[in-house]
């Protein structure tokens, strides 16, 4: 029996073989273009990552299909810097966070901020938590539909300070703005969800 028979041979066959492989064995096997291996590669990760992006660019579910393709796409480009350090899950889950915050940086060097130079005084709104409010089935569709009606930009900063917990200094470096500049924006993005917030909840209560 000849080298290539004996790993032929131990390639897995079978999907349930395939779901006993650790994430590193895994790898080694989509490395070796095997399809079926790479179809289990999918199928192990794909509705996590699926899911976070979902969630983290609320409302923007016609962007999500082509951001899953991006983020198994570099995945596939840098495969074999993948040493098991963390689950195959988590590592792809980095990838996903990368690209969501590269959503996000667009989004936001893109818009028309508001003038750096205005005196008037920041509106300080209540404290809102985007993950409380998302615990809900109602809040969650709330949640979607207000930042469906927002500037894009007011939705994109209350993401990215409130659900990735980034503060107003490395939003502003990321996006080449001034802190100041981040702060307007964000409270203006917290007062306009608060209102139309509270406007739903008093449309209920009639």
């Amino acid at each position: 029996m000849n080298q290539a028979q004996t790993e032929g041979d131990r390639l897995p066959g079978h999907s349930a073989e395939l779901r006993e492989l650790s994430d590193i064995e895994l790898v080694a096997e989509v490395l070796r273009k095997d399809r079926k291996a790479t179809a289990e590669f999918i199928s192990r990760c794909a509705d996590h990552v699926y899911r976070y992006v979902r969630r983290r660019l609320i409302p923007r579910d016609d962007l999500v299909e082509d951001m899953v393709q991006e983020i198994f796409l570099a995945a596939w480009e840098n495969l074999t810097q993948y040493r098991g350090e963390s689950s195959l899950r988590n590592w792809l889950l980095g990838i996903a966070r990368h690209k969501v915050e590269d959503h996000y940086r667009r989004q936001l060097r893109e818009v028309q901020l508001p003038d750096e130079d205005d005196e008037a005084p920041v509106v300080t709104a209540p404290h809102l938590d985007l993950d409380e409010v998302l615990a809900t089935s109602q809040a969650g569709q709330w949640t979607r539909e207000i930042l469906a009606e927002l500037p894009e930009a007011y939705g994109v900063v209350l993401l990215w300070r409130y659900w990735e917990r980034r503060s107003l200094r490395d939003i502003a470096v990321q996006t080449g703005r001034t802190e100041k500049a981040i702060e307007r924006l964000l409270s203006r993005a917290r007062d306009r969800f608060k209102k139309r917030w509270n406007e739903r909840q008093f449309a209920t209560r009639r």
